[in-house]
């Protein structure tokens, strides 16, 4: 299509909108045309594809122009080419000729496909307008359903709400829906507004347009381990046809219906799982139902099994599933009625509210409703030297059941025996009170201790307890080793004694008192009568002095004093104190073991300490055997440093008197020794004076001697000499002549071998020359035989004249007579070629001739 300004070609199917300025009127061009624009004239649209709308498709148009009702065309404004439009109107048009839209009209939808419904689904149609649809009227606001299968053709007048979509019920299933506003189901069953209900028909089912759909119901499938608890929302009649209250509750199990679909008016609690009972097991029911369904509050019934029940709505297990009671030998179970009853286990026995009795084994036993278990108890074995605490509880009174098998009936029961704190302590703790003196507790904690159980304390070697009776109100004492057994009402003595340096109250926490021999150290502060203030480390060694241990009166005295190490070392400590208080410092600092051994333990009459007395208790028999004095330090810093500077001179004084004793008897020796070296030297100048003469005499005789015999000497050697030298000279001589003879022989010998060998070899080489030469010559005559028969003697002749020939003819022309031609590498003898150059004048006069 070309476009000027003018000129508007429109293709066929195509439309222009023309306003005539003049008129102000909207008109309509439609293709094939040129259209050729006037000066009034404005095209406001186009050229535009008009609006083809193909089978099975709809559009809807806004403001569409009036038709005639006969003929269907366009009614225009009178006397002018403005199409009349039906305004604030909608109009659908199907499948037609294209065409165009007219000034003022609008396509509100576009060309769309019409809809298909397909089966089991529907439309959810709303009137807009009051029109009559196929005789029914309808209203503006009504909704209906155009059900599926179809192709739903639109009108003006009705909106599309929603697709609807049906809903499969499968077997075991329903459909729950509620109406919207009265109505009828598809099944025909009216219903009000609000009611819900449920469909069960397996299928599809399309909801109508007043029901909603609410959910789909699972029916719950009953076996004979499951059951339903149902309860009623309102009054009705169930599918069994049984009435139901509201708040009514029931039980549906497998003996009622396989499978089971709640209604509407009920609601599932929960699912019931059956209880089982094998024949060793047995259930209390309480708050029973009858046959009749109703509960019997506050009763029970007792369900031995084996047997398999549902609990009814409002029943409960007592305790769960409870096993039948079996009993050993040394079993026993304590009952109690809780009603009057008449017991007839083993045999028939009147027992009313609150009896106690007791059932031994070996048997087993299911106890009724009536009765009580209390407890089920169990024979305790116990060895020798293990006990329990028996409490009746008729009377109160507690007894000690020691080795023994104990089972306790129904009167009794095991009584705790509670100690103090201090006691389970000592007793908890994993301490050796004989290497652990000093009360520090580095080993761990026993378990937690049966109270119930007789209390057992060995006593360790060399060692005491005392065990005060409250009951009888009287104490013992054993000695160890030995195993204590504690009674109810007794209780330990326990021991708090002093620890540390220096002694300080309640530090070591004990039950057994050891006996000793042991030691105990303490610092004590004393002052001498110069008023210096000491610190003294003691270590005392005590022991007890126990005469018979079987009185228990002397025994007992052990633990009159509660702290003898306090008391002991207390009472040292006041007798070094007043001792020490009567002399000076120096006189202590030099004799202070002798001070405090007569402090403690006394002098005699001689004035010397009493060392094999010793210091006795007479309240506890304790006995100090011996005192050691570890350290003696000044308190006071000055008389300290006083001290130490004393101890220091003195040790310098003594160091200095050392150094010069020392050096005065090095001195002595030192002049001791050079005496005895000059006396010693003096002796050793005479006697090497002596020995100097002897060896000039010996050097005298020497010299005489040697000028008597030294001629003679000469005379015989020389001689000796010319013996001895002529005697090798002949034997020289012989030795040379041998080995001449030797070698000449041996010489003679090889040439000998040699000549022969060498004629052998030469007389080989020349055989293999011999040898090697005839088979040449045969090989040449051969060769020769062969070349002079394959050419012919005449050839020969020519060949050979023809070298020379040519050379003569060569060498005339040149002017030469002779020459000698050679490659320059073979070696030549000049000599001879010299003569036979030059010629023989023999040899040459013969030639001539």
């Amino acid at each position: 299509m070309s476009k000027s300004s003018n000129v508007y070609r429109v293709a066929p199917f195509h439309y222009l909108h023309v306003l005539d300025q003049n008129t102000n009127v909207t008109r309509v061009e439609t293709g094939p045309l040129t259209f050729y624009r006037q000066d009034n004239e404005l095209v406001t649209l186009g050229p535009d594809a008009m609006v083809t709308v193909p089978p099975r498709h709809y559009c809807i148009v806004l403001n569409p122009v009036v038709r005639d009702e006969e003929d269907g065309e366009v009614i225009f404004v009178k006397d002018t080419k403005q199409a009349k439009l039906a305004h604030a109107q909608s109009e659908v048009r199907f499948a037609c000729e294209p065409f165009p839209l007219y000034p003022g009209e609008v396509l509100a939808t576009p060309v769309t496909p019409l809809t298909v419904v397909e089966a089991n689904c529907a439309l959810r149609l709303r009137a807009t307008l009051d029109f009559v649809d196929d005789t029914i009227n309808r209203t503006a606001g009504d909704e209906w359903l155009f059900e599926g299968p179809g192709t739903y053709t639109p009108r003006v007048d009705e909106e599309v709400v929603e697709r609807v979509q049906s809903t499969i019920i499968m077997p075991n299933q329903a459909l729950k829906l509620r109406a919207l506003k009265e109505c009828k189901d598809r099944l025909g069953n009216s219903h009000v507004v609000g009611e819900e209900y449920l469909i069960k028909e397996v299928g599809a089912y399309l909801p109508g347009v007043y029901e909603e759909v609410l959910e789909i119901v699972n029916a719950h499938v009953l076996t004979d381990k499951d059951a339903l608890h149902m309860r009623a929302l309102r009054s009705f009649t169930d599918e069994f046809g049984n009435k139901r209250k509201t708040g009514e509750e029931w039980l549906i199990t497998q003996a009622d219906a396989d499978t089971h679909i709640p209604s509407v008016y009920s609601e599932v609690l929960e699912n019931v799982s059956v209880t089982a009972l094998s024949n060793r097991q047995y259930a209390i029911i309480l708050n029973p139902v009858d046959k009749e369904g109703r509960a019997q509050l506050g009763a029970k019934r007792l369900i031995k099994g084996p047997a398999t029940f549902f609990l009814q709505p409002g029943e409960e297990l007592e305790k769960g599933v409870q096993e039948v009671y079996i009993l050993g030998e040394d079993e026993g179970l304590i009952l109690r009625a809780t009603e009057r009853f008449t017991d007839e286990f083993a045999k028939p026995v009147e027992r009313k509210p609150g009896d106690r009795w007791m059932i031994r084994g070996s048997t087993e036993y299911t106890p009724p409703v009536q009765v009580e278990v209390l407890q089920k108890r169990k024979a305790i074995p116990l060895d020798d030297n293990e006990g329990i605490y028996v409490r009746n509880i008729t009377t109160g009174k507690v007894k000690t059941v020691m080795g023994q098998t104990y089972m306790l009936n129904e009167s009794e029961e095991l009584c705790e025996k509670e100690l103090p704190s201090q006691v389970e302590e000592l007793l908890g703790s994993d301490v050796d009170p004989v290497a652990n003196r000093n009360g520090q507790q580095t080993s761990g904690r026993k378990g937690k201790r049966d109270k119930t159980r007789v209390i057992t304390y060995r006593v360790p070697h060399n060692a005491c307890v005392q065990i005060y009776d409250y009951k009888e109100k009287k104490a013992r004492v054993c000695f160890g080793p030995d195993l204590i057994k504690l009674d109810y009402d007794e209780q330990f003595t326990v021991l708090s004694l002093s620890g540390g340096k220096p002694k300080k109250p309640h530090q070591i926490k004990s039950i057994a008192l050891l006996l000793g021999p042991d030691f105990a150290s303490d610092i004590i502060v004393i002052e001498t009568s110069d008023h210096t203030r000491l610190q003294l480390q003691l270590s005392y060694n005590w022991v007890f002095d126990v005469k018979s241990r079987d009185d228990q009166a002397e025994a007992q005295r052990l633990f009159s004093v509660p702290d003898f190490v306090g008391d002991m070392c207390k009472a040292v400590a006041s007798r070094v104190r007043g001792a020490v208080a009567q002399v000076s410092f120096d006189d202590f600092h030099k004799n202070s073991a002798k001070i405090i051994r007569s402090a403690v333990f006394g002098v005699d009459a001689n004035g010397k300490v009493k060392d094999k007395d010793r210091f006795h208790f007479p309240a506890n028999n304790l006995y100090i055997t011996s005192i050691d004095i570890q350290s003696a330090e000044p308190v006071d810093q000055r008389t300290r440093e006083a001290l130490q500077k004393s101890v220091q001179l003195a040790i310098e004084i003594t160091t200095s008197s050392q150094e010069a004793a020392a050096r005065h008897e090095a001195e002595r020796r030192e002049q001791a020794a050079k005496g005895a070296l000059e006396r010693q030297k003096i002796l050793d100048e005479a006697e090497a004076e002596t020995n100097r003469r002897q060896l000039l005499l010996l050097q005298a005789e020497s010299a005489a001697v040697e000028s008597t015999g030294q001629a003679k000497a000469e005379a015989q050697s020389r001689a000796e000499a010319a013996r001895i030298e002529g005697e090798a000279a002949v034997a020289q001589a012989e030795l040379k002549a041998k080995a001449l003879q030797i070698e000449s022989s041996s010489e003679l010998e090889r040439l000998r071998d040699a000549r022969e060998a060498e004629l052998e070899y030469i007389k080989s080489q020349n055989a293999l020359e011999v040898d090697r030469q005839q088979a040449l010559t045969k090989i040449d005559v051969s060769k020769y035989e062969s070349m002079v028969t394959a050419i012919s003697p005449q050839v020969l002749a020519e060949m050979a004249r023809a070298g020379p020939e040519m050379q003569a003819k060569l060498l005339g022309s040149l002017g030469i007579q002779s020459t000698l031609i050679t490659d320059g590498s073979s070696p030549i003898n000049l000599f001879n070629t010299a003569q036979g150059l030059m010629g023989n004048p023999q040899g040459g006069a013969s030639g001539k001739q």
